[in-house]
């Protein structure tokens, strides 16, 4: 069944709101989530749920959280969609565990690209609670996922996400296949969790602190920034707090916890 755009809803900028309307581009999705009949799938952000009706038929159970109240009317009233659990709701607010879905879950999400950060965080901070994520965002972001040491694009989010998931670029989308068309080029992100996480989940709100603290002014040395900080005495020793935080690798912040 082709996607047809739902004339009457107006789309929201406060929640980010694009569309996919290409039927090959979902098609090309569902094939590379590869869903198994018996998966349990969460999904960020159904929209119109174009993406929902062609993966909950080859399922074991879906979940879906929305935002918009209008979609959620919406997405109730779609006869294909019967077996949907709902949720109305702020995704970030929101805890897999208490959801109406068994878990671990694979989650699935077109989710609005000024929180996308904040959605990668989320997904650290419930580890136990999901088997993979395949995540659409901005192209640019995706990049910062990979960023070499000692580069612009090497921050905060490529540290922390670095230390406890691995994430494997699956394909570049173009404007073009959106309603509204954004100004961007995307891409979609597969995560999947270390098996070994360079620092403990137990340490992960500490860490975290500390690698934002670094990034914080990132020109500045290491020994400004980090300032009223205590470290291991090992790490202490081995790096030099005179350098800037983007000089460090991965595994040298890791060792600062």
């Amino acid at each position: 069944m082709d996607f047809v755009v739902h004339r009457d809803h107006t789309f929201r900028k406060k929640w980010g709101q694009n569309f996919l309307a290409d039927p090959n581009l979902l098609k090309r999705i569902v094939r590379t989530v590869n869903p198994q009949p018996e998966d349990l799938i969460l999904e960020i952000g159904p929209g119109e749920g174009a993406l929902t009706e062609r993966i909950i038929p080859m399922v074991k159970a879906m979940a879906a959280v929305e935002i918009d109240p209008f979609l959620i009317n919406y997405l109730e009233n779609q006869p294909q969609l019967k077996d949907l659990n709902i949720i109305h709701g702020d995704i970030l607010l929101q805890k897999i565990d208490k959801m109406p879905v068994n878990n671990p879950v694979r989650i699935i999400g077109n989710i609005p690209y000024n929180i996308t950060s904040s959605i990668i965080f989320w997904l650290i901070e419930q580890l136990d609670y999901w088997a993979d994520a395949f995540i659409m965002m901005q192209k640019e972001v995706a990049k910062r996922l990979s960023a070499n040491v000692g580069t612009k694009s090497y921050g905060r989010l490529t540290v922390v996400t670095g230390t406890y998931l691995d994430a494997k670029y699956c394909f570049t989308i173009s404007p073009d296949v959106f309603i509204p068309r954004p100004k961007v080029e995307s891409a979609i992100i597969q995560f999947t969790k270390k098996e070994q996480p360079l620092v403990p989940d137990t340490d992960y709100i500490r860490f975290s602190k500390i690698v934002s603290a670094a990034f914080s002014q990132r020109r500045k040395m290491l020994r400004n920034t980090l300032k009223g900080w205590s470290f291991p005495n090992g790490a202490a020793e081995k790096i030099d707090f005179s350098r800037r935080p983007e000089t460090l690798t991965i595994e040298e912040f890791a060792s600062l916890v």
